[in-house]
């Protein structure tokens, strides 16, 4: 009886060290910017998560869950990493995608978390001469760790930044680390940048300019018109096929 007693302790005390060991960890974040010729900007974001031997089974049940929302992630991985970090005002369209379980070591393996959102408000954008624009992008949109100077990027954190085709940048700071500045101090032709871990954010700053077409700048003015008075328009469109579908109704019953 005794010897069963300290066999039953020695399980015990082993499932309790498996329970101890049972972790979820969030092992390196990757941000994308995907900024465009308005004041939004499509970003996406992937959390690499290591997850523990024991931890596994637990993973893979609310992976296959319905419409687990992220508060239910954080509460099931007690990471508090899945958030936005390019937030000013709104958000729209957010996805969250939990990935497949990847086995690597006899300890654990590695999952990646990938949300996607449109975060609206973070870029301003002044007409500067004909057919040009310059963009900047707010920094107060950052939602990342906060030290004594102010905002920085984590230590296991990447921030890249992707601009249209034709942009010319204008302003950028700190340097990212990548790409280098060429021969003449500038990105001519660049649009991928990315600063790494420990990067200060408190003082970021970035600017572009994108030169319209011809072609751009009518569909603009269109689509400006369109938006300040698409109800007036649409209320006179409704008006002349009321008139029209009138007229014919007269000619024809006359």
């Amino acid at each position: 009886m005794r010897i069963n007693g300290a066999l039953a302790a020695i399980m015990i005390m082993l499932l309790l060290s498996q329970q101890a060991h049972a972790y979820f960890n969030a092992t390196y974040l990757n941000t994308t910017v995907l900024f465009n010729t308005s004041t939004s900007a499509h970003v996406v974001e992937t959390l690499e998560i290591f997850v523990s031997n024991s931890s596994e089974s637990q993973y893979l049940q609310d992976r296959g869950a319905i419409n687990l929302s992220v508060a239910g992630w954080e509460n099931a991985l007690g990471i508090t990493l899945l958030q936005q970090h390019i937030y000013k005002a709104t958000i729209s369209n957010f996805t969250l995608l939990p990935g497949p379980l990847v086995d690597t070591n006899p300890k654990g393996g590695y999952a990646f978390m990938t949300f996607s959102y449109i975060a609206y408000n973070v870029i301003s954008v002044q007409n500067i001469a004909p057919r040009r624009f310059e963009y900047t992008f707010n920094n107060q949109a950052f939602n990342f760790e906060h030290a004594a100077s102010g905002q920085v990027l984590p230590s296991y954190a990447r921030l890249n930044i992707l601009l249209p085709k034709g942009s010319e940048v204008v302003n950028v700071y700190p340097l990212p680390d990548y790409p280098s500045q060429n021969f003449l101090g500038n990105y001519t032709n660049a649009t991928t940048f990315s600063w790494y871990a420990g990067e200060p954010l408190s003082n970021f700053a970035f600017s572009y300019i994108i030169q319209e077409s011809p072609t751009q700048e009518v569909g603009t003015y269109f689509t400006q018109v369109y938006d300040s008075y698409g109800s007036l328009i649409y209320i006179g469109l409704v008006i002349l096929i009321v008139v029209i579908a009138l007229y014919a109704y007269v000619k024809l019953f006359r």
